[in-house]
């Protein structure tokens, strides 16, 4: 989403901060329970976190997804449609990459790595799609044209 590359930053910014907002309370609860200590663990690990995440999906997994989503649409096809496919891929290249992540953060190097990865993309997609389609995609997508038309607006005609 966006015009020019600020505002497919300032989207993508958008979009990576809630993701992983959601995606940490939510492995938190899987590590330690639903406990008062959620949002302190949270806020904690949320600016590394996002670091990586952010990382990771302007310079790997968005490029790949974006290129997929290229290819196999046609330009004629429904926004819906390159909503949906984007919206998948992104979700399926980050769980992969931030499942491992994850292990390797809260389990290091060790034998159980392989499973642990494994265990976490399993968790971690079956809730981040849904969190992508249903909330943080549409909330974001709200965000930037909530923001970007408010400045459209102001922004005097000669």
């Amino acid at each position: 989403m966006g015009k020019n590359k600020k505002e497919a930053f300032v989207f993508t910014l958008m979009m990576c901060a809630l993701m992983v907002l959601g995606m940490s309370g939510y492995n938190v609860i899987l590590i330690k329970g639903f406990t008062n200590e959620v949002i302190k663990d949270v806020l904690i690990g949320y600016i590394p976190t996002f670091i990586v995440a952010l990382i990771v999906e302007i310079f790997i997994v968005g490029k790949i997804a974006k290129g997929i989503v290229h290819r196999m649409l046609k330009d004629n096809d429904p926004l819906f449609k390159r909503i949906l496919l984007t919206s998948l891929f992104m979700v399926s290249g980050m769980v992969l990459c931030m499942s491992l992540y994850g292990a390797l953060i809260h389990g290091g190097l060790s034998p159980e790595l392989p499973r642990t990865y494994l265990t976490n993309i399993g968790r971690n997609f079956i809730f981040a799609l849904p969190l992508q389609l249903i909330i943080v995609g549409p909330v974001s997508r709200w965000l930037f044209s909530t923001i970007y038309s408010a400045k459209v607006e102001s922004t005097p005609s000669l």
